[in-house]
Protein backbone atom coordinates (compact mmCIF):
# COMPACT_ATOMS: atom_id res chain seq x y z
CA UNK A 1 0.00 0.00 0.00
CA UNK A 2 1.23 3.39 -0.84
CA UNK A 3 1.31 6.19 1.73
CA UNK A 4 -0.49 9.67 0.74
CA UNK A 5 2.85 10.83 1.06
CA UNK A 6 4.03 8.62 -1.52
CA UNK A 7 0.84 9.38 -3.82
CA UNK A 8 1.86 12.54 -3.24
CA UNK A 9 5.45 12.01 -4.58
CA UNK A 10 4.89 10.17 -7.66
CA UNK A 11 1.87 12.89 -8.43
CA UNK A 12 5.02 14.98 -8.48
CA UNK A 13 7.42 13.59 -10.08
CA UNK A 14 5.12 12.49 -13.41
CA UNK A 15 4.56 16.35 -13.72
CA UNK A 16 8.04 17.67 -12.38
CA UNK A 17 9.90 17.83 -16.03
CA UNK A 18 7.34 20.38 -17.38
CA UNK A 19 8.90 23.14 -14.64
CA UNK A 20 11.56 25.08 -16.56
CA UNK A 21 9.80 24.56 -20.35
CA UNK A 22 6.96 25.97 -18.62
CA UNK A 23 8.66 28.87 -16.52
CA UNK A 24 10.51 29.83 -20.27
CA UNK A 25 7.60 29.79 -22.04
CA UNK A 26 4.62 31.01 -19.83
CA UNK A 27 6.29 33.09 -17.16
CA UNK A 28 3.67 34.51 -15.67
CA UNK A 29 1.23 31.60 -15.25
CA UNK A 30 -0.23 30.74 -12.18
CA UNK A 31 0.99 26.84 -11.49
CA UNK A 32 -0.44 24.38 -8.95
CA UNK A 33 2.08 24.05 -6.39
CA UNK A 34 2.70 21.71 -3.45
CA UNK A 35 2.95 23.39 -0.55
CA UNK A 36 4.35 21.36 3.25
CA UNK A 37 2.61 22.95 5.92
CA UNK A 38 3.75 22.72 10.13
CA UNK A 39 2.47 19.15 11.44
CA UNK A 40 -1.34 19.17 11.62
CA UNK A 41 -1.83 23.03 10.50
CA UNK A 42 -3.05 22.36 6.96
CA UNK A 43 -6.47 24.32 7.58
CA UNK A 44 -4.52 26.61 9.48
CA UNK A 45 -2.24 27.03 6.40
CA UNK A 46 -5.38 27.44 4.04
CA UNK A 47 -6.90 30.05 5.86
CA UNK A 48 -4.00 32.26 5.79
CA UNK A 49 -3.15 31.53 2.36
CA UNK A 50 -7.01 32.45 1.17
CA UNK A 51 -6.57 36.09 3.45
CA UNK A 52 -3.80 36.89 0.87
CA UNK A 53 -6.23 35.95 -2.13
CA UNK A 54 -4.86 32.57 -3.24
CA UNK A 55 -6.50 29.65 -4.19
CA UNK A 56 -5.90 26.78 -2.70
CA UNK A 57 -7.10 22.98 -2.43
CA UNK A 58 -6.78 20.62 0.74
CA UNK A 59 -7.64 17.61 -0.20
CA UNK A 60 -9.08 14.99 2.46
CA UNK A 61 -10.89 11.64 2.63
CA UNK A 62 -14.60 10.77 3.62
CA UNK A 63 -14.26 7.52 5.20
CA UNK A 64 -17.62 5.65 5.06
CA UNK A 65 -19.22 4.76 8.18
CA UNK A 66 -18.35 1.34 8.23
CA UNK A 67 -14.87 1.98 9.33
CA UNK A 68 -15.03 2.33 12.39
CA UNK A 69 -12.90 5.18 13.24
CA UNK A 70 -13.03 8.27 15.23
CA UNK A 71 -12.41 10.80 12.92
CA UNK A 72 -14.32 9.62 9.05
CA UNK A 73 -12.52 12.72 7.16
CA UNK A 74 -9.01 12.73 6.81
CA UNK A 75 -5.99 14.28 4.79
CA UNK A 76 -5.32 12.78 1.20
CA UNK A 77 -1.86 13.87 1.86
CA UNK A 78 -0.61 14.59 5.63
CA UNK A 79 1.00 17.71 6.20
CA UNK A 80 0.38 19.17 1.99
CA UNK A 81 -1.74 21.64 0.25
CA UNK A 82 -1.82 22.77 -3.21
CA UNK A 83 -2.13 26.47 -4.01
CA UNK A 84 -2.62 28.28 -7.85
CA UNK A 85 0.47 30.99 -7.71
CA UNK A 86 2.41 32.74 -10.18
CA UNK A 87 5.86 31.72 -8.40
CA UNK A 88 7.73 35.24 -9.57
CA UNK A 89 4.68 37.23 -8.17
CA UNK A 90 3.70 35.63 -5.04
CA UNK A 91 6.45 33.29 -3.91
CA UNK A 92 7.19 35.30 -0.59
CA UNK A 93 3.43 35.64 0.05
CA UNK A 94 3.45 31.49 -0.15
CA UNK A 95 6.54 30.95 1.72
CA UNK A 96 5.71 33.18 4.45
CA UNK A 97 1.99 32.56 5.71
CA UNK A 98 1.59 31.53 8.86
CA UNK A 99 1.26 28.05 9.18
CA UNK A 100 3.36 27.13 5.36
CA UNK A 101 6.78 25.65 6.33
CA UNK A 102 8.25 25.50 2.87
CA UNK A 103 7.46 24.59 -0.68
CA UNK A 104 7.58 21.05 -2.06
CA UNK A 105 11.12 21.69 -4.08
CA UNK A 106 12.45 18.98 -6.81
CA UNK A 107 16.33 20.39 -6.99
CA UNK A 108 16.41 24.45 -5.91
CA UNK A 109 13.44 25.14 -7.50
CA UNK A 110 9.42 24.62 -6.44
CA UNK A 111 7.84 21.80 -8.31
CA UNK A 112 4.32 22.72 -9.87
CA UNK A 113 1.66 20.08 -10.13
CA UNK A 114 0.33 19.02 -13.64
CA UNK A 115 -2.91 21.23 -14.33
CA UNK A 116 -4.41 17.96 -14.93
CA UNK A 117 -3.91 15.99 -12.04
CA UNK A 118 -5.16 19.31 -10.07
CA UNK A 119 -8.42 19.11 -12.30
CA UNK A 120 -9.10 15.48 -11.49
CA UNK A 121 -8.59 15.21 -7.68
CA UNK A 122 -10.60 19.24 -7.95
CA UNK A 123 -13.28 17.34 -9.99
CA UNK A 124 -14.09 14.87 -7.74
CA UNK A 125 -14.22 16.67 -4.53
CA UNK A 126 -17.29 18.98 -2.85
CA UNK A 127 -17.03 22.58 -2.32
CA UNK A 128 -15.21 21.93 0.58
CA UNK A 129 -12.64 20.09 -0.78
CA UNK A 130 -13.68 16.47 0.51
CA UNK A 131 -13.38 13.22 -1.43
CA UNK A 132 -15.41 10.21 -1.08
CA UNK A 133 -13.23 6.98 -0.26
CA UNK A 134 -12.79 4.04 -1.03
CA UNK A 135 -10.98 0.61 0.23
CA UNK A 136 -7.74 0.36 -1.98
CA UNK A 137 -8.27 -3.61 -1.74
CA UNK A 138 -8.61 -5.39 -5.21
CA UNK A 139 -9.86 -8.57 -6.66
CA UNK A 140 -6.80 -11.17 -6.23
CA UNK A 141 -4.72 -9.33 -3.83
CA UNK A 142 -3.59 -11.26 -0.76
CA UNK A 143 -3.98 -9.79 2.12
CA UNK A 144 -3.50 -10.51 6.10
CA UNK A 145 -6.21 -10.28 8.61
CA UNK A 146 -5.18 -8.11 11.64
CA UNK A 147 -7.70 -8.88 14.57
CA UNK A 148 -10.30 -10.68 14.98
CA UNK A 149 -11.08 -15.09 15.09
CA UNK A 150 -8.54 -15.03 11.93
CA UNK A 151 -5.68 -12.53 13.18
CA UNK A 152 -2.19 -12.87 11.66
CA UNK A 153 -3.79 -14.79 8.72
CA UNK A 154 -3.73 -14.42 5.05
CA UNK A 155 -6.50 -14.16 2.10
CA UNK A 156 -6.90 -13.82 -1.30
CA UNK A 157 -10.17 -10.72 -2.06
CA UNK A 158 -12.39 -12.48 -3.81
CA UNK A 159 -15.31 -9.40 -3.22
CA UNK A 160 -14.02 -5.64 -2.40
CA UNK A 161 -16.05 -4.50 0.22
CA UNK A 162 -20.00 -4.04 -0.23
CA UNK A 163 -22.60 -1.89 1.17
CA UNK A 164 -21.88 -2.86 4.98
CA UNK A 165 -18.27 -2.90 4.79
CA UNK A 166 -17.87 -6.57 4.35
CA UNK A 167 -15.17 -8.49 2.37
CA UNK A 168 -15.18 -11.55 1.11
CA UNK A 169 -11.93 -13.37 1.11
CA UNK A 170 -10.23 -17.38 0.13
CA UNK A 171 -8.63 -18.54 2.80
CA UNK A 172 -6.66 -22.10 3.17
CA UNK A 173 -7.91 -23.72 6.75
CA UNK A 174 -7.48 -27.03 7.79
CA UNK A 175 -6.29 -27.83 4.27
CA UNK A 176 -9.63 -26.58 2.61
CA UNK A 177 -10.12 -23.69 1.05
CA UNK A 178 -13.12 -21.63 2.37
CA UNK A 179 -14.55 -18.10 1.60
CA UNK A 180 -15.08 -15.80 4.58
CA UNK A 181 -16.74 -12.38 4.84
CA UNK A 182 -14.42 -10.15 6.75
CA UNK A 183 -15.30 -6.53 8.23
CA UNK A 184 -13.13 -4.34 6.24
CA UNK A 185 -11.35 -2.60 9.13
CA UNK A 186 -10.27 -6.07 10.44
CA UNK A 187 -7.77 -6.07 6.68
CA UNK A 188 -4.74 -4.54 6.22
CA UNK A 189 -5.60 -2.10 3.76
CA UNK A 190 -6.29 1.39 3.28
CA UNK A 191 -8.15 4.37 1.63
CA UNK A 192 -8.07 6.34 -1.90
CA UNK A 193 -10.16 8.59 -3.75
CA UNK A 194 -13.19 7.18 -4.98
CA UNK A 195 -13.21 6.47 -8.91
CA UNK A 196 -15.81 4.46 -10.95
CA UNK A 197 -15.10 1.29 -11.17
CA UNK A 198 -16.02 -1.51 -14.09
CA UNK A 199 -19.11 -3.33 -13.43
CA UNK A 200 -17.41 -6.47 -12.33
CA UNK A 201 -15.24 -4.97 -9.49
CA UNK A 202 -17.12 -6.63 -7.09
CA UNK A 203 -17.57 -9.89 -8.99
CA UNK A 204 -15.18 -13.11 -8.80
CA UNK A 205 -15.61 -16.52 -10.81
CA UNK A 206 -16.22 -19.61 -8.97
CA UNK A 207 -16.82 -17.64 -5.55
CA UNK A 208 -18.61 -20.36 -3.10
CA UNK A 209 -22.60 -19.76 -2.42
CA UNK A 210 -22.18 -19.25 1.20
CA UNK A 211 -19.47 -18.00 2.39
CA UNK A 212 -18.43 -17.97 6.41
CA UNK A 213 -19.14 -14.79 8.36
CA UNK A 214 -17.15 -13.75 11.11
Amino acid sequence: MRSGTGQLALLLRKGSWRFKFSQMTNPDKKEWFVVLSKPYREEFAQFHLRLKGLETFFPRLMLPRFTYKSKRIVPLFPNYLFVHADLARDYDQVRWAPGVRSFVHFGSVPAPLDDKIAEDLLRQANSDGIIAAQSDLKVGQEVQIRAGSFEGLLGVVQRTPDAKGRVRLLMKLLSRRIAVEIPVHLISGGWVANRAHPADANRSENRPERPVRI
